[in-house]
Order: C-alpha cells, then sequence, then structure tokens
C-alpha cells in the first residue's frame, strides 16, 4: 500500500518521502514529416525542424549559427478527451539510452488517463546514435534542449492542444533539458516566440552539479515550477546533490518541490528489475563544486564562489568530479509513487 509525507525544507522546497505501488510495455513507427502541427494530426510519429548547437552558448545567443537537424517524436493524445477540448501537454526527454518503452507504455499512458497529451521526442534516433552511456559527446547537450523547445513550438500549433499549459519532463541525461529550459536567459534564446514551458520535471535528473549545472541566482531560473523526482540510492545522479540544487533554486526564487524515493535506483521507471552494472559510464561524482554562472557566463567553484579558468576547471574536474561506474534497476512500486508525484504535481499546475 502506498504511503508517502511531505514535509517543507526550511529553504521552501518540498520534499517528499515516498514508499510506493505498479506498470506494463511497447512502441511502434512510421514517421510523417511535420513543418507544424496546424492540421491537428492525432497519434503517430512525426519528424520537425530543430538544430544540433554545439554549446550552451548557441541556445542562449539566438543570432549565433547552429546547424540543423531533424528532430523526431511520438504524439499519443488521450482517447476520451472530447475533440473541441483543449489538451495540456507534456514533452518527454530520455536520457542517455534513448527513447525506452516504458516512456510510453508507462508515463504517456498514466498522463493520458489525467487528460494530458504526451509528446514523447528522439534526440538520438535522427543523428545516427542509439546510446550516449559511455560517450556524451556523441551529441551535445545543447541538441536535447533544441529538440525540446522545437518540440514545444509544435505542440503549440495543435489546434488541440493548449499551448499555455505545456510542460517538459525529462529522465537522467533529459533532466538537464528540463533544468536549462527552465532558466531565462536560454529560453530568451531559444523557445518558440510567445511560448514557455509552464512547468519542468526532472526524474532522476543530471545536471544539478557540474559544469552543466546553471548556477542558481535570484532572477536567473523562470516562474514555471521544478519538480524533482529522485532515488535516494541513485548512484549515477546522487540524490544529495539534486536536493542541494532544489533547495538553491527555491532558495532563488523559483516554486520547487522534491520527492524522494526510498531504496529506488536510477532507472527505476524501468519493468526490468534486474540490476544492470555500468562499469564504463562516466558520471559526474557526487559534491562536485563546479558549476556554470550563466549571467557572467564563467565556471565558478561553489565553495568559494572563485572564477575558474578553463585550465582550471579542468584540473578541479578531473581531480573531484570526474569517475565511472554505476548501476540502475528497476522499481514498479517507486515508478507508480513518482508517477502519483508527477500527476498530482501537473494537475495542480494546469489547475492554477
Amino acid at each position: 500500500m502506498a504511503h508517502y509525507m511531505k514535509r517543507s525544507l526550511a529553504t521552501g522546497v518540498h520534499l517528499t518521502f515516498i514508499g510506493l505501488v505498479l506498470g506494463t510495455a511497447a512502441l511502434a513507427q512510421t514517421v510523417t514529416p511535420m513543418t507544424d502541427f496546424r492540421s491537428g494530426p492525432g497519434n503517430g510519429f512525426y519528424s520537425y525542424a530543430s538544430s544540433t548547437p554545439p554549446t550552451v552558448m548557441e541556445l542562449i545567443q539566438s543570432n549565433r549559427p547552429r546547424p540543423s537537424a531533424t528532430a523526431q517524436g511520438q504524439l499519443v493524445l488521450p482517447a476520451n478527451a472530447a475533440a473541441d477540448a483543449k489538451l495540456p501537454a507534456v514533452v518527454l526527454v530520455h536520457g542517455s539510452g534513448g527513447v525506452y518503452p516504458e516512456q510510453v507504455t508507462y508515463w504517456a499512458k498514466l498522463l493520458n488517463d489525467q487528460g494530458i497529451a504526451a509528446f514523447v521526442i528522439d534526440i538520438f534516433g535522427p543523428r545516427g546514435v542509439k546510446s550516449t552511456g559511455e560517450d556524451q559527446s556523441q551529441v551535445p547537450f545543447a541538441a536535447d534542449t533544441a529538440d525540446a523547445f522545437a518540440a514545444l513550438g509544435m505542440l503549440a500549433s495543435h489546434p488541440r492542444i493548449d499551448p499555455k499549459r505545456i510542460a517538459v519532463m525529462g529522465f537522467s541525461r533529459g533532466g538537464i533539458t528540463v533544468l536549462r529550459s527552465a532558466v531565462n536567459r536560454i529560453a530568451s534564446g531559444s523557445a518558440p516566440s510567445g511560448v514557455r514551458f509552464a512547468a519542468h520535471l526532472a526524474i532522476y535528473s543530471g545536471g544539478c552539479t557540474g559544469t552543466l549545472s546553471v548556477m542558481p541566482k535570484p532572477g536567473v531560473f523562470g516562474s514555471a515550477p521544478i519538480l524533482f523526482v529522485h532515488g535516494d540510492a541513485d548512484d549515477y545522479t546522487y540524490m544529495t546533490d539534486c536536493r542541494t540544487y532544489a533547495q538553491r533554486i527555491s532558495a532563488a526564487g523559483t516554486p520547487t518541490e522534491m520527492v524522494v524515493l526510498p531504496g529506488a535506483r536510477h532507472k527505476f521507471d524501468v519493468d526490468n528489475n534486474r540490476r544492470i552494472n555500468l562499469p564504463a559510464n562516466p558520471k559526474v561524482k557526487e559534491g562536485c563544486p563546479l558549476e556554470f554562472d550563466i549571467t557572467e557566463l564563467k565556471l565558478r567553484d561553489r565553495r568559494s564562489g572563485d572564477t575558474l579558468t578553463q585550465e582550471a576547471a579542468q584540473a578541479l574536474g578531473r581531480e573531484l568530479c570526474a569517475v565511472k561506474g554505476a548501476t540502475m534497476e528497476g522499481n514498479n512500486n517507486a515508478r507508480d509513487a513518482a508517477g502519483k508525484a508527477v500527476t498530482e504535481f501537473l494537475n495542480k499546475t494546469f489547475k492554477s
């Protein structure tokens, strides 16, 4: 039987410890190219225009050249929604292993059951990559963010989607996109004109520390709420780092909540409950002090606040941040507790 306990942290972050419940799985494919969704397409796989910006600088500065790219995604609309209803929607962003069945069979179904459309995007497939687990440089992290914002524009043009109620939810590497898309400077440089994500959901997220984490200051993150969901046994992306990051984002003025799942490891939402060891996968070590100050475009040592040269940051990264080896393990109880937290958060956000 599910049970959970909420308590507010001193910073205003809501931290939830959950003990838990269920799940299932499948996918398909014929991709239709679309320039927008104004024709109101139904369920299916669609490709759309995006770009492959090499760095975060191209996300910030829209006048910098970005190599064009084709992205694709699977649109899944609620079956029983009224034809004239304006639906909320969620863009789902996969992690380093690419799109996995449970994003559709569990998450999209869960959202549809709440009357929410889902758009499961595939960042790697159109770029000829299967997985970046052992080599993240195969696809720039900024490309993930570009594809998510392009998906936002596609959904906003759909006559059945409410453009003011589109959220983004990312898993592991996809959580980095979620957190970056919440940053005002990145959204100003990359989001479609007149549209922003209404909420940001980071599930066992990366980017809570290290050079990919954006230093929280007042005004850096927008006003749209952020939800973190993390297992306390995750040894790939560490719950303690994300809890600290959530507290700092909240203290800087953005509504932030966190849900902690006892005993859950990385990728707790897959059906396979066999523990998988990933000895060759690089990760950011727990407590890495590096972060990116996006207002001044500098790398900093979080402990001292000191600005670091590229060389100093690389040396510090090698010493305190770079390590390999992690585990993954499905946990249906944790997944269903996460699903409950996600639906409660979205229903609250979309009704406000």
